[in-house]
């Protein structure tokens, strides 16, 4: 009989791998359970902040304000010459921070807005952005001319308009308006980037005739754009039922983070990718400085005091037997959950660094650029079979440099990149019924889950030399 060879799953791997596949919510809930059930595993009495680690005084963190950058991050005082920014004239109160449940902290709007835009503006650029934050009023109007900002900051107009823009970028639209049409029109050209049917001329009635609509002068408007009354009727009824005139009544916080319009408008990261000032990638895991774990310092001191009996073969410190066994059992039973977390940290700190190294071209230049990549593939730079790469990445969240939190499935689901999956859908359509550009947005979404919106699809196509629908089609 020929003998078979058998691979032998050992204990500590089986509870790496339940470790590694756990989502982030549900290590917090495994971590409390064993820091409930073992006395010889402690959290580290040193509060520090959960993105960059270093002492946190209080509820923020004043070296890196959620910005995840390390030593070298700029600091911010309360003397600051930053009139109306409000981010840290707080109180420190006495209420205690736990670094496990940072993620879930309530948050001020000013704070989400700070946390997003540090992520995705260069550090030269954070005091302005702080300003401009500082000085929205409680409806989310910028209440400060531009200008003056730039000039209290010491930047560019230029650099000034390219901030506020970002912040413009944020859940809920319409933040950073300087006015009502302004805060108007933004929503509608986030909605329709994001694909949502917006009535033709909503824009135009907004951007032209905000006035005559807001008297409802619909027949003046409608002599003046050429089209039925009907017509701005509909893109009236649009702008009601759907924008908001005040976008920062939409901002709530809670337990469970930022609720944005009703719905949970963030998710929660579990690492970042960030650009540096070298304009290079950096992935940093955020787990690693939420979970500061050690083994108590009295188990550690015992157990080192039994080693050193048995060594020198002298007689244990007065203590039963069962006392050195629950010892022995609890300190090793938390330097394995240490270690198995540590492992966690690690194997997704490399699977993120080799899809940063594959996907650059998407990280820079969007969707578009999204390479085919597999799980197998990963698994075979960093020397880890691709079961193991999708217990790792199943359930988690990813950060970009955008500020955009995306499923690390994401990087995996799109074989190919998205004018390629384009000319598919547009090759295998019955060429006596085309695809419309509103149509091929619909398979996109619904198929390949990727969301564009009508005109990112008619751009794709023309530059795929594909002539539109109605050229297309064969009688």
């Amino acid at each position: 009989m020929i003998p078979q060879l058998q691979l032998k799953v050992t204990p500590k791997q089986i509870a790496a791998n339940a470790i590694l596949q756990l989502s982030s919510m549900e290590l917090q809930d495994v971590i409390n359970t064993e820091l409930d059930e073992n006395p010889a595993l402690d959290l580290d009495d040193v509060q520090v902040c959960p993105l960059c680690g270093n002492p946190l005084p209080g509820r923020i963190c004043l070296t890196c304000f959620g910005s995840g950058k390390g030593p070298g991050a700029h600091t911010y005082q309360e003397d600051a010459p930053l009139e109306g920014s409000n981010l840290l004239q707080r109180d420190d109160d006495d209420d205690e921070f736990d670094p496990i449940v940072r993620a879930e902290a309530e948050q001020t709007l000013a704070e989400y807005l700070s946390w997003n835009v540090r992520v995705m503006l260069p550090q030269r650029l954070h005091t302005i952005a702080e300003y401009l934050i500082g000085n929205l009023n409680d409806a989310g109007y910028l209440d400060v001319p531009l200008t003056d900002a730039a000039r209290a900051t010491n930047v560019t107009l230029a650099e000034a308009e390219e901030v506020l823009k970002i912040i413009q970028s944020i859940e809920p639209f319409g933040l950073g308006a300087r006015d009502t049409r302004e805060c108007l029109l933004i929503q509608i050209e986030r909605l329709t980037e994001l694909g949502e049917e917006v009535p033709p001329h909503a824009r135009a009635i907004v951007d032209e005739h905000f006035r005559d609509l807001g008297e409802h002068k619909f027949s003046d408007i409608a002599h003046a754009l050429r089209i039925t009354r009907d017509e701005v009727q509909a893109a009236w009824d649009y702008i009601k039922d759907n924008l908001n005139p005040y976008p920062a009544n939409a901002f709530a916080a809670g337990p469970d983070g930022v609720s944005i319009g009703g719905r949970q408008a963030t998710l929660r990261p579990d690492v970042l990718i960030v650009r540096n000032d070298q304009d290079a990638f950096e992935v940093d895991v955020i787990e690693s400085r939420r979970f500061q774990l050690k083994v108590n310092p009295v188990y550690r001191k015992l157990v080192g005091e039994l080693q050193a009996a048995r060594s020198a073969g002298a007689a244990a410190p007065a203590m039963s037997d069962q006392e050195r066994q629950h010892i022995r059992e609890y300190v090793t039973r938390a330097k394995f959950f240490i270690d198995n977390i540590n492992q966690r940290r690690q194997t997704m700190s490399r699977i993120t660094e080799v899809i940063v190294e594959c996907q650059e071209e998407f990280l820079r230049h969007g969707v578009q650029s999204l390479r085919a990549l597999t799980r197998a593939e990963v698994g075979e730079r960093i020397g880890m079979h691709e079961s193991t790469v999708s217990r790792a990445t199943a359930g988690k969240f990813v950060m970009l440099p955008s500020g955009q939190v995306v499923a690390f499935s994401m990087f995996f689901t799109a074989s190919l990149g998205t004018k390629d999956v384009i000319k598919n859908i547009i090759e295998a359509e019955d060429r006596s019924h085309p695809y419309s550009d509103q149509e091929i947005v619909e398979k996109l979404r619904e198929d390949h889950g990727i969301i564009l919106a009508r005109r990112t699809v008619a751009k794709y196509r023309e530059e795929l030399q594909i002539l539109p629908a109605r050229l297309r089609k064969r009688v």
